[in-house]
């Protein structure tokens, strides 16, 4: 993002501030959709749940997953232009909710919208069969996450022995299980995770049409699709190469794929703006403290282990430089090891790539309110 607007923005607004490009946002979609034409996205919700980054991909024709009702009612609003009944019947078109663990209530709530849920065990059955009987379901599978940089495995999906066993429940509990879904891991640069997954997906679909589940036709391949947070990510043009190739040679024609991007989407759309609020020598280290920190937009490097470089519009001779956040903590800390020219109070920073798990998981702690949020809308075609 130009440079100039950044400054222009802060001045107008005030920092922190968070800038949110639509323009990139819209690109990231049409380049998802170039490198994979017959997979159809399902924005992760919960990788940034501003409701204008929702509203751009639903203009822009994406699907969305969702993990929670508040997200299902979110993206459920964005169809309002809808009459009802063709929003009732968008619904599956539009809408996962991805999440194998629900409450009571969510399903209550749920279920007059007959939603595709997932389930991954057999208590899910039984509280499905009993508070959301109308919805239709996905086995979600336990997959390598080998190198993934958030591994879910360990928490989500069935082992591939026993999920035509689980199939078979959910039918004996009067439900219909439409397809097959799993997750390599956020931010995977590991493509063999998908080539393992597919193969472990392809033999349960197999097994599951020759005991008569033949209305299996849904094929969830999930998220993990790498950002290209630097020129060592492996571009996605490459993983998109070989789905291409396995997803045709391992599945039946009737097989309708979908997938699952988050962070891909919305990492590169935005950039953080913050001043610097105070500035000490320790240990013969300049350090910064600016207005966001990792109770903010920062979250990421505690959540999603993510590294957000800070970058300093001040020119000048560099030196290794910590920056921390503004609250009393000391785990509000950015970074221990930046290179920076020697700032003054009131200088600008930001931080690019930071649009994922970021200024989604911001708290209010210390009393710190969460960045304010600028839209950029330009050249809306």
């Amino acid at each position: 993002m130009d440079k100039r607007r950044l400054r222009r923005l802060a001045r107008q607004h005030g920092t922190p501030l968070f800038v949110v490009d639509h323009r990139q946002l819209r690109r990231n979609l049409a380049n998802f959709r170039r490198w994979l034409p017959n997979v159809q996205p399902y924005y992760a919700v919960k990788a940034n749940s501003l409701p204008e980054v929702v509203r751009t991909f639903y203009r822009a024709g994406a699907s969305f997953d969702v993990a929670s009702l508040a997200e299902f009612q979110l993206v459920y609003e964005n169809m309002r232009e809808l009459p009802e009944k063709e929003r009732q019947d968008l619904i599956w078109d539009k809408i996962i909710y991805a999440n194998p663990i629900k409450d009571r209530a969510t399903l209550e709530a749920l279920d007059p919208y007959r939603p595709l849920v997932v389930y991954d065990n057999y208590a899910e059955i039984g509280k499905i069969a009993r508070h959301a009987p109308h919805a239709g379901l996905m086995l979600r599978l336990r997959v390598p996450n080998t190198g993934a940089m958030v591994e879910l495995s360990s928490k989500f999906g069935c082992e591939p022995g026993e999920a035509v066993d689980l199939i078979q429940a959910a039918h004996d509990a009067g439900l219909t299980v439409e397809g097959l879904s799993f997750h390599v891991g956020s931010q995977t640069t590991n493509f063999q995770n998908y080539v393992q997954a597919l193969s472990l997906a392809a033999a349960v679909l197999k097994e599951a049409r020759m005991r008569g589940f033949k209305k299996m036709i849904q094929l969830d391949i999930g998220g993990g699709f790498p950002a290209p947070y630097d020129a060592n990510v492996r571009p996605l043009r490459e993983l998109g190469r070989l789905l291409r190739t396995e997803i045709p040679r391992l599945f039946p024609k009737d097989i309708c794929v979908l997938a699952e991007p988050g962070r891909y989407l919305v990492a590169t759309a935005c950039t953080l703006v913050a001043e610097v609020i105070g500035k000490a020598v320790r240990d013969g280290r300049p350090c910064y403290y600016i207005n966001d920190g990792v109770y903010h937009t920062f979250s990421g490097i505690v959540f999603d282990h993510m590294k957000y470089p800070v970058r300093a519009f001040r020119r000048g001779p560099t030196a290794l430089s910590a920056v921390f956040g503004p609250t009393c903590d000391a785990l509000d800390t950015i970074s221990l090891a930046e290179e920076l020219p020697d700032l003054e109070l009131g200088d600008l920073v930001y931080a690019e790539n930071i649009g994922a798990y970021s200024h989604a998981s911001s708290t209010w702690f210390n009393g710190f309110p969460p960045a304010r949020v600028v839209h950029l809308h330009a050249d809306e075609s």
